[in-house]
């Protein structure tokens, strides 16, 4: 896209993140700030994001990490300014938000120019294609969440960050914005974590993010993705076994991502039908998960294992034929 057309959206869109900032916190120059903030912040945490999906996969997207960095600088830059209480943490939200956002996109359109190379599409029409997508799921996702909302409070709870419902890395953001702003953060806590992950680092630990992130996530969320892990150390274990070579190799890789994929996707849908069915009548409501069995959890999901080893392994084709392209997610 042209340049002139770049620059004069993203200075469309801080001015109108700027109005927004002053909205919700009721601050003019503080608010405003905090939007040029946004805007460097941002473009530079956008770079490594986009650099490292391009190169390894989405799955490696450091988002939560890069958000909680803009969460520091921007509340920090609150209290440089005086500014305390929720107007301070609302401006800091906004711009831990918008940071995750445009990081997060970063990275998704560096794979879409890495896959649209692949299959021949050109750049512009990428990016176009891409705000299109912004736009459009920004006015959709509204509704799914609502619905996730307002079924969780209909089933007894409290809506997000109910168990059932949880929004761990939302609440960890609200606890360091109100703790930093309000005059009450443990930094010494901050401090050691620090000098945790540079030691990792030093030790050359594979992904010291991995470990700050397990550390906050609910253990039922890390221990599914250990579960993940096991499956696919498994599938690779049994290729070994059966001497696939390279290109076959590259093949069950591919064929095991797309089916973790199609699991992934099947679980947000029927996540949001099951939400949906918390407003249809008491009889309309299948009862088939009112009490819990663990002996049908452990069956499923050695059905699950199965699946997802033999599937991929399936896939493995001649070993004469090339290898394809990698999938990532």
């Amino acid at each position: 896209m042209s340049s002139k057309v770049v620059f004069g959206l993203i200075a469309l869109m801080f001015v109108l993140m700027c109005f927004l900032y002053i909205h919700i916190s009721g601050l003019v120059w503080p608010a405003v700030l905090a939007a040029v903030v946004m805007i460097f912040v941002g473009f530079f945490f956008a770079t490594v994001s986009g650099n490292l999906v391009g190169f390894i996969g989405s799955s490696n997207n450091p988002i939560s990490g890069l958000t909680l960095s803009t969460l520091l600088i921007a509340a920090l830059l609150m209290v440089a300014l005086g500014v305390s209480g929720n107007a301070g943490v609302a401006a800091v939200l906004g711009v831990a938000a918008v940071v995750c956002v445009s990081s997060a996109v970063a990275g998704e359109l560096l794979q879409d120019f890495k896959v649209g190379y692949i299959l021949g599409g050109t750049p512009r029409k990428i990016q176009m294609a891409e705000l299109i997508a912004v736009v459009v799921a920004s006015l959709v996702m509204y509704f799914p969440l609502m619905l996730l909302h307002e079924a969780n409070i209909k089933a007894g709870g409290v809506g997000f960050g109910d168990r059932q419902l949880s929004a761990p890395q939302a609440g960890l953001m609200a606890t360091l914005a109100m703790g930093i702003v309000g005059g009450e953060m443990p930094w010494p806590l901050v401090v050691v974590g620090i000098f945790m992950g540079i030691g990792l680092i030093m030790m050359q630990v594979r992904s010291p993010m991995l470990v700050a992130v397990g550390m906050y996530l609910p253990f039922e969320t890390t221990f599914a993705i250990f579960l993940g892990g096991v499956f696919r150390s498994l599938g690779d274990w049994v290729a070994q076994r059966r001497g696939f070579n390279h290109a076959q190799k590259a093949r069950v890789e591919n064929a095991g991502v797309l089916t973790a994929s199609g699991l992934i996707a099947g679980e947000a849908i029927l996540g949001l039908i099951w939400a949906g069915l918390q407003f249809a009548p008491a009889w309309a409501r299948p009862q088939v998960f009112s009490n819990p069995s663990y002996v049908a959890g452990i069956a499923v999901m050695i059905a699950l294992a199965v699946l997802m080893i033999r599937l991929p392994l399936s896939s493995a084709g001649d070993p004469k034929e090339p290898a394809p392209p990698v999938a990532m997610m």
